[in-house]
Parts: C-alpha cells; sequence; structure tokens
C-alpha cells in the first residue's frame, strides 16, 4: 500500500533500525520504546491488522510468531520474559493499519491492563 508507514520502512524508503529480517516478515526498533526492549515485527504482505487476516496465509501469521521467539533471544529477554502485543483498531491505540506485533522486555512489565 502506497501511504503505509510500515510499507515503505519495508520497501527501504524510509530507514529503520533492522533487528531481523527473512522473507515474510521485518523486525525493527520503536522510534518510541515504551520498555528496553521495544521492537515491532510487521510482515512484508500489508495486512490492516488482526482483524484483515483474509489474505494471509499460516505461513506468514506463523512467521511472525516465529520472529518474536528469535528476536526476544537475540534481545536476551526470552528468559526472563517478554510481551507480545498487536493493537487492534482505534480503541487499541493501533497507530498504524498495517499488522504488526510489538516484542517488549528487558523490564519488569506492569500487570496492570488499563
Amino acid at each position: 500500500m502506497k501511504d503505509c508507514l510500515f510499507c515503505k520502512i519495508i520497501a527501504g524508503e524510509i530507514p529503520s533500525q533492522k533487528v531481523y529480517e527473512d522473507e515474510r516478515v521485518l523486525a525493527f526498533r520503536d522510534i518510541n520504546p515504551q520498555a528496553p526492549t521495544h521492537v515491532l515485527i510487521v510482515p512484508k504482505m500489508h495486512l490492516s491488522g488482526l482483524d484483515g487476516l483474509e489474505e494471509a496465509g499460516d505461513d506468514t501469521l506463523a512467521a511472525c510468531l516465529r520472529a518474536a521467539h528469535l528476536i526476544a533471544s537475540q534481545e536476551g529477554v526470552a528468559y526472563s520474559g517478554y510481551r507480545l502485543v498487536s493493537n487492534c483498531g482505534p480503541h487499541a491505540c493501533q497507530s498504524v493499519n498495517h499488522l504488526h506485533f510489538h516484542v517488549l522486555g528487558g523490564k519488569q512489565l506492569s500487570d496492570r491492563m488499563d
């Protein structure tokens, strides 16, 4: 999608701090980190979010989850724990309409959901 921020990052039109890449996903550091480790995982195929998976193959979704584990290990948070989050829609504060997962860790995260 031509106006999608994450599609532009995937295409190399906007720079990012790449952490991981394979044929299906790209992962890069969040520009506004909410934890010491805050990495975004985005499928290279444009999907609007968790509510727009009709065109996604199971291989793409599995690649996102596998990347989360690899990144947590690479970032040193797999043992202590990390959070994997995907915001879906405006009430969940999804700011970019491209499916993405946040890998958060490196400190004790809050157990509050408000």
